[in-house]
């Protein structure tokens, strides 16, 4: 046909599109291809997790400050459930022992999301993540709407890029590196929770149902994930009320009246730093 041109020596790769609903692995397979997710961001990951660690429990705060904002978001760590609207006498706050304890629990995954991308493992806990959030756990159903999930994931990644990329001493091609590297993998985990709320695919319903059938809640497998949160409330409060504001090894950021979602932007700044813009979130560090 004039005017198109096929390169016929470029093989097309063939996916197939049921097993990519009924499937996690070729799922997975399909993503990391299509979005590059290769041995150099699992080199990025597991030399640059220790960055990543580091920010953990101050994204923890923020995004818990952030879900405490609306009430509708704020409403579900009393329903469970989004499209819940019934009336809160009393919302939560930041310490109370409810959102103590889910805090711990964003902090475990967190810090998942620093481990072995090249486990089947891994992807398994980001897919339960999905799932335990769609309503189909068995015991206590959760259903937090796609919304607020994306929105949340999309917080924290930004949150992750403009502290990574505001490193002090990284390098800035290992910076770039690293959040690249974040950025997929999230991106990978809004697909495997989305999956659990859209329609595509529904005509493999039946068979794409047996994947939830060996999850127990708290469990992937036989392996418990989530722990007893009273042998662990202890530490993990700790590690939670740390904030920015407590830590004196990193110096004045910004300006306290300006809004920021980076972890260590909201300091008292210092008179020496009243009179520039420029940010040092990592100074000290």
């Amino acid at each position: 046909m004039e005017g198109l041109y096929f390169d016929s020596s470029r093989p097309i790769k063939h996916v197939d599109r049921k097993a990519i609903y009924t499937r996690l692995e070729a799922r997975i397979n399909y993503l990391q291809d299509f979005l590059d997710f290769n041995s150099a961001d699992v080199e990025a990951l597991t030399t640059g997790s220790k960055y990543i660690k580091a920010l953990i429990p101050a994204v923890v705060n923020i995004v818990y400050k952030k879900l405490l904002e609306q009430d509708i978001t704020a409403r579900a760590f009393h329903t469970r459930d989004t499209s819940d609207e019934r009336p809160i006498e009393e919302f939560y706050n930041e310490e109370s022992p409810q959102i103590m304890r889910r805090k711990m629990f964003l902090r475990w995954y967190l810090t998942k999301l620093c481990s072995d991308p090249t486990q089947t493992e891994f992807w398994r806990y980001l897919n339960k993540v999905g799932l335990m959030h769609a309503a189909q756990e068995r015991m206590h159903p959760l259903n937090i709407e796609y919304i607020h999930m994306g929105a949340c994931l999309g917080f924290i990644q930004d949150i992750f890029t403009e502290a990574l990329m505001s490193h002090p001493r990284l390098q800035l091609q290992r910076k770039v590196a690293l959040v690249r590297a974040i950025g997929k993998i999230i991106w990978i985990q809004n697909d495997l929770i989305a999956k659990w709320r859209i329609r595509d695919g529904e005509e493999y319903a039946e068979e794409m149902s047996q994947m939830t059938l060996d999850e127990r809640e708290g469990f992937l497998g036989d392996k418990k994930i989530l722990g007893d949160s009273s042998s662990t409330s202890a530490s993990s409060s700790d590690d939670d009320r740390s904030s920015v504001h407590s830590n004196p090894s990193i110096a004045p950021s910004i300006a306290p009246s300006t809004i920021s979602a980076c972890p260590f932007a909201d300091m008292v700044m210092s008179n020496s730093a009243a009179s520039t813009s420029e940010t040092k979130i990592w100074a000290g560090k």
